[in-house]
């Protein structure tokens, strides 16, 4: 599939691309926030905008021809950097940090602010949307039933005040390539919306897998002694 580039990047260029870009990008969701929220006259907006204007220009002198995607490495890895929930590039994302075990189970603390507004003082209920359908299928994933979304439910139980919240997603069951997960977010005083999606693994990525396992079995074979010659 597009969009998946292995670069095979060193431990220590990771890091170093981790310690530019994640100070960079969160400076940016600090002039977002403070877009929102300012209140200085006329002309300081106007000077502002103009020096953004001529940030933005320096930054398009060298770019990529399209977004991001999926960058990884020897160990498989992805490094979804531009992903609008967790990359660690994309100042629309909060980030989410996503904690994971192998049964299945997700979780993550975050803070949501002025950005994610939809009812005063409240999540916007698409943006709710969107942090479970990566939680739930982060939770697929974590458990070896990854997956592209299917389907995705929401009950809405009260409003999401903005703040600090918590999200828990977890694999409820599973049958062949379709993966079925639920999860919610939560503040100090509970739940506030829950989630069930179904997640499917593409054709693209069950061929994948079949031409890695028929490569195996190959070099298994070659590797057997016979004792037929």
């Amino acid at each position: 599939m597009s969009g998946y580039v292995r670069d095979d990047i060193t431990a220590e260029e990771l890091e170093r691309q981790r310690a530019l870009y994640g100070p960079f990008t969160q400076a940016v969701r600090e002039l977002v926030d403070a877009t929102i929220r300012t209140e200085v006259d006329d002309d300081e907006i106007r000077a502002v905008q103009a020096e953004v204007e001529a940030l933005t220009a320096r930054l398009r002198t060298r770019q990529l021809d399209g977004p991001y995607g999926v960058r990884f490495g020897a160990t498989g890895r992805g490094r979804p950097w531009g992903n609008t929930v967790v990359g660690l590039r994309n100042a629309v994302a909060p980030p989410l940090v996503i904690d994971h075990d192998d049964t299945g189970r997700a979780w993550s603390d975050f803070h949501l602010g002025a950005a994610y507004e939809g009812p005063p003082g409240l999540v916007h209920g698409g943006v709710s949307a969107l942090l479970l359908d990566q939680m739930l299928g982060e939770a697929a994933g974590a458990g070896g039933k990854p997956g592209m979304t299917g389907t995705l439910t929401l009950r809405y139980r009260r409003g999401t005040p903005l703040g600090d919240l918590r999200a828990e997603a977890w694999i409820d069951r599973s049958e062949g390539i379709k993966t079925w997960a639920k999860g919610h977010i939560m503040d100090a005083e509970g739940v506030t919306v829950e989630a069930e999606g179904l997640f499917i693994l593409p054709r693209w990525a069950r061929e994948a897998m079949a031409a890695q396992a028929e490569r195996a079995g190959a070099e298994d074979e070659r590797a057997t002694p016979s004792y037929f010659e």
